[in-house]
């Protein structure tokens, strides 16, 4: 890789993280083993970035968090679909009350994954290095999406299964009810049992207004007080998709992960805070840990 693009490849973190003029490490190790090479980074003074989930625990989250502020380096955590404009478009109309009072938000993937998919690596489908599976793994970004559009969410009710793979311990199909702190309740739907796949979506609806995001386009955009741009917005973003990875992890787009990174630089130069820092990453491993909780005890949980 790096004779292709350029770099210096090492063999030994300890070495890489002494690299001349190296400002920021970006973690890419399986979930659950996120922490530790985080650590090392925050302790040789290198800014951190983290792909999603920030980790599998909120205890390792808190661990990240705190070792990063003990240091004074900058968190982030990598959830790219918060850079769609379709996405900032829908959480600037719930901002400014265009869906008035919000009774439901859902969010909905329906993926599939092949067997070979979870038996190309020993960490996948693993509590200890996936932390879970459709939820923790695939469903993220839309649990992230639907919280930063939302505002946190209150408790949760959930069941989960295991339904068409074999030889992993955790999920491949859950659903949850939500509720947020606002009073407006949800589901998340998640599953990497969906043959062939769809897109996945995220649904507003409420009592002046519904919404629906299809991967990076806006499938629906209808408000009872319509705006000057409301038709222009739709026409934009109707077909505005990469496509997703429904079926296959490789087709998702790259776009939005570099305006993250451009964000993270931009950010630590200026001494201002990164769109996504290690608090908000921590906030969608809460609601999947509670979902897990809740499926397991059979009971409503609170989030925290």
């Amino acid at each position: 890789f790096s004779e292709k693009y350029g770099g210096t490849p090492y063999a030994n973190l300890q070495e890489m993280l002494a690299h001349p003029g190296l400002d920021i490490v970006t973690i890419c190790t399986p979930s659950g083993a996120h922490l530790e090479p985080g650590m090392a980074a925050a302790r040789a003074g290198k800014h951190v970035l983290v792909e999603k989930p920030l980790e599998v625990t909120t205890n390792r989250c808190d661990r990240l968090i705190k070792e990063c502020e003990k240091h004074s380096v900058y968190l982030g955590t990598i959830f790219p679909s918060r850079f769609h404009r379709s996405a900032i478009l829908m959480k600037e109309a719930v901002e400014q009350g265009r869906f008035g009072q919000i009774s439901v938000a859902d969010a909905i993937v329906k993926w599939y994954r092949t067997q070979q998919y979870y038996d190309s690596g020993a960490w996948r489908g693993t509590w200890q290095l996936d932390g879970g599976g459709a939820l923790m793994n695939q469903a993220i970004h839309s649990v992230d999406l639907l919280l930063w559009i939302m505002g946190p969410a209150r408790a949760v009710i959930a069941m989960t299964a295991l339904r068409a793979h074999e030889r992993i311990q955790v999920e491949d199909t859950a659903v949850a009810c939500s509720e947020f702190a606002s009073g407006a309740l949800g589901t998340i739907v998640a599953t990497t049992a969906a043959y062939p796949g769809s897109l996945k979506r995220i649904e507003i609806a409420g009592s002046h207004g519904t919404a629906i995001l299809e991967e990076e386009a806006l499938v629906r955009w209808d408000f009872a007080k319509s705006q000057r741009n409301d038709s222009k917005i739709l026409a934009d973003m109707k077909g505005n998709t990469t496509g997703g990875g429904a079926s296959d992890p490789a087709a998702i787009g790259h776009a939005a992960h570099r305006e993250l990174f451009k964000d993270f630089s931009k950010a630590i130069a200026a001494g201002e805070s990164s769109k996504i820092d290690g608090s908000q990453g921590r906030q969608s491993v809460a609601l999947i840990n509670a979902i897990y909780r809740s499926a397991k005890t059979g009971r409503r949980v609170t989030v925290s």
